[in-house]
């Protein structure tokens, strides 16, 4: 099966069968609550290429290879303001990189551009509930091509409208600014959404990953990971950093410092 290594920790393995109820699962020889504790207890750090140098793109992810992920973003500029990345730069990437790549769709139609990216190489594919047509039919694509699928949510989008999704999802993306620009700040009412999804999947009885995005550097990684989140974007947070291997040590240390204090 498909996997994508969390660094030093057990693998993260992409079910085989749709809409799973315990997404998603450990492959490694521990018990299955181990792994799932572990799973719960890992930070991951994304940086997100949005805000490297496309000048020396190469250079910019040689210089994130100690991250968990590389965020991928695809604005259409209908979707978001902002045009970005199409799948040819992305299977690029893949040449440049062996971190996995976190695909984040910000598009009208994620229906008809999933295809495209799977066949690129992405290793996690989120879409916009607030875009999508068919969610489930897209959840299963992105399965089908043993890839991870991820659902995000825009800051003014009900945590309800997870409430079909979450025991299928493998990734809940929790924007914690509007989508379309990088180098936003933080919104602050954001932690209390994180928590409300955490307890939403609770009540489903499922354990998709966490993840945020906007506005993360020291100073939220704490507040986020003291939420419930485990899969940290970071884009200024990274890239403006001359050392991009240490602003990622300290990122995970920040958010460390918040599960250490989870409520």
């Amino acid at each position: 099966p498909f996997t994508l290594s969390y660094m030093s920790t057990p693998q993260l393995t992409v079910r085989s069968t749709p809409c799973w109820g315990e997404a998603p699962m450990w492959s490694s020889t521990e018990s299955e609550q181990e792994n799932r504790e572990a799973m719960l207890d890992h930070i991951g750090i994304a940086p997100s290429i949005l805000s490297a140098d496309m000048a020396k793109l190469g250079e910019e992810i040689d210089s994130i290879k100690t991250a968990d992920y590389v965020h991928f973003d695809v604005m259409d500029g209908e979707f978001v303001p902002q045009l970005s990345f199409g799948h040819p730069v992305l299977k690029a990437v893949k040449k440049m990189t062996d971190v996995p790549i976190d695909v984040h769709l910000m598009v009208e139609n994620p229906d008809e551009t999933v295809a495209s990216y799977l066949e690129a190489g992405a290793n996690i594919v989120t879409f916009h509930v607030e875009a999508a047509t068919h969610a489930h039919r897209i959840i299963q694509q992105i399965h089908t091509a043993q890839a991870l699928a991820g659902v995000a949510l825009n800051p003014g989008t009900s945590i309800y409208e997870l409430d079909s999704l979450v025991d299928c999802a493998d990734v809940i993306l929790v924007m914690t600014v509007d989508p379309g620009f990088g180098g936003q700040s933080y919104l602050p009412s954001s932690a209390d959404k994180i928590k409300a999804v955490r307890e939403l999947c609770r009540k489903h009885h499922a354990n998709p990953t966490i993840e945020v995005d906007g506005g993360i550097n020291n100073d939220t990684a704490a507040t986020v990971a003291r939420a419930g989140a485990r899969l940290l974007v970071a884009g200024s947070g990274v890239f403006k950093c001359p050392d991009r291997a240490k602003a990622i040590r300290q990122l995970k240390d920040a958010a460390r410092l918040g599960l250490s204090e989870q409520a």
